[in-house]
């Protein structure tokens, strides 16, 4: 990167007086309200100066990633977020070009550069706009969302603040990629798809996607006018050499261009009717931070996010260059069917159900028991990163695709359909519907979950269901519990 001129030679701290304000509970995707709440007075600040608390004095001298799925207000959160890590001694942030990082891509960074942590500016799936959603999480060293532990240390901070710290120098020019230096305190602006990319090429095998390509292979890919439309130029179209109408809807905008980044059925709806053509062998969508994917065949097959993570493990020491020496272990969330389950149990690695969070799959991660792993919302991944990522998903499936027609010189191709037929007759097919409820009073749902609970308690009522429970889970790693994690009718 191009090393900017300094623009200031020393830094003044500001401390300014503030008041604790409610509901600033971090869940398991970090703080997400409405644009208008977080744009509110000090409530931004209030909830970094309470990270930065937290972290104490491990921050000082550290290094920080920082970067978001270019949503309204991302720009101003950034300025905001650099200037409050130089007052609160961090030595550097690294950011990516116009504050832009798919969640996959920072976490990628953090673990690539042994950063300290990084500061994810994203309400993931959620609409964006002034009148829509925002939010904001903190990943760890390893890459991966905070803890528990961490994040209930965050809200009691954010309970009893009553200041916070900020330097002010002037806005950081994040358009360009440059090194900023501000006294002691640096900025490094860098392009957002290069580290990322690197790991891709060190996963897949490139060359054989090109090839299958090259075979009249057609893919399409609906960035949803979120964070993966950057990417996707990049890896699709100049590194595989798709052509650039293959993707749609690929220039990132703050409002998702008035969409719902979510890729599901509903909501990539432009893509499952351009799917129902027999003209494309592939197609996928990913959401507003690049986290989430949706898998589609030629004339309007659907892969359940159950089916694609197990296919995926199926398939990946045969098909995928990273995975050549065997996979560990293989794991899903409790929702999400148990497709999965038999592929491991048929690989002979373990198997884990965990509750929804993705921390808990890193977990099992670090202390390498687990390769591949996904949830029923449309999230799937493996050890290269500790979060999901949809377009490692999207290339799995395309090296995959690659594998199965090696050797198809001519004729028509192995497509996604014939590989699900495959894969069911040898493990059983697992069927798997999954209900979006939005916007939920919150009394309805509260009522909703105590008639389940009793549900619970008397279940030899109900037809054809041999057990019903609470979902608890005790982590094999760190023997943390977590308890009330949804439930269960088996």
């Amino acid at each position: 990167a191009e090393i900017a001129q300094n623009f200031a030679s020393t830094m003044e701290v500001k401390t300014v007086a503030t008041k604790p304000i409610e509901g600033q509970k971090t869940g398991t995707s970090g703080l997400r309200k409405k644009t208008s709440v977080f744009t509110s007075e000090n409530y931004l600040q209030n909830w970094v100066q309470s990270l930065y608390n937290t972290l104490g004095a491990e921050l000082q001298g550290s290094t920080l990633v920082v970067g978001g799925d270019g949503r309204f207000f991302n720009p101003e959160a950034s300025q905001i977020i650099i200037k409050m890590a130089a007052a609160n001694g961090v030595q550097k942030v690294v950011i990516g070009q116009h504050g832009i990082l798919s969640t996959p891509a920072l976490s990628t960074i953090i673990r690539k550069r042994k950063a300290f942590g990084g500061i994810i500016l994203t309400a993931s799936h959620n609409p964006g706009g002034p009148n829509a959603d925002w939010g904001i999480k903190y990943n760890a060293s390893n890459g991966g969302p905070a803890p528990e532990s961490l994040t209930d240390v965050i809200f009691t901070h954010t309970s009893k603040i009553t200041e916070y710290k900020i330097a002010t120098f002037p806005d950081v020019d994040l358009a360009n990629c440059a090194t900023h230096k501000i006294g002691t305190f640096e900025v490094e602006v860098i392009d957002f798809c290069d580290d990322y990319l690197e790991l891709m090429k060190s996963i897949f095998d490139f060359e054989a996607i090109k090839a299958l390509r090259a075979k009249g292979f057609n893919f399409t890919y609906d960035a949803m006018h979120a964070v993966t439309g950057p990417y996707a130029t990049r890896i699709f179209e100049k590194e595989l050499g798709f052509p650039a109408s293959c993707i749609h809807n690929a220039v990132a905008l703050p409002d998702f261009g008035g969409g719902h980044p979510d890729p599901n059925l509903t909501y990539a709806h432009e893509l499952v009717e351009r799917m129902k053509s027999p003209e494309f062998h592939l197609g996928a969508a990913s959401d507003g931070d690049g986290d989430r994917n949706m898998i589609l065949g030629g004339s309007g097959f659907f892969v359940t996010p159950s089916d694609s993570v197990a296919v995926i493990a199926a398939n990946a020491q045969a098909c995928i260059p990273y995975f050549k020496g065997g996979v560990k272990g293989v794991a899903r969330s409790m929702p999400t069917s148990r497709a999965a389950d038999k592929v491991g149990a048929k690989l002979g690695v373990e198997t884990f159900e965990v509750p929804t969070g993705w921390k808990f799959f890193g977990n099992l991660m670090d202390a390498g028991r687990l390769s591949i792993c996904g949830e029923e919302s449309f999230g799937t991944g493996s050890d290269h990163v500790r979060e999901k990522d949809g377009l490692w998903a999207v290339l799995a499936w395309l090296q995959i695709c690659a594998y199965k027609n090696k050797d198809r010189a001519a004729g028509p191709l192995v497509t996604v359909a014939d590989i699900m037929q495959e894969h069911w007759a040898i493990y059983g097919r697992e069927y798997f519907v999954r209900y979006d409820y939005e916007e939920c009073e919150t009394e309805a749902a509260n009522k909703m979950f105590a008639h389940l609970d009793s549900l619970i308690a008397d279940h030899s009522k109900l037809e054809g269901v041999q057990s019903a429970d609470q979902f608890s889970y005790t982590d094999p790693v760190d023997g943390s519990v977590s308890s009330r994690q949804g439930v269960r009718l088996l």
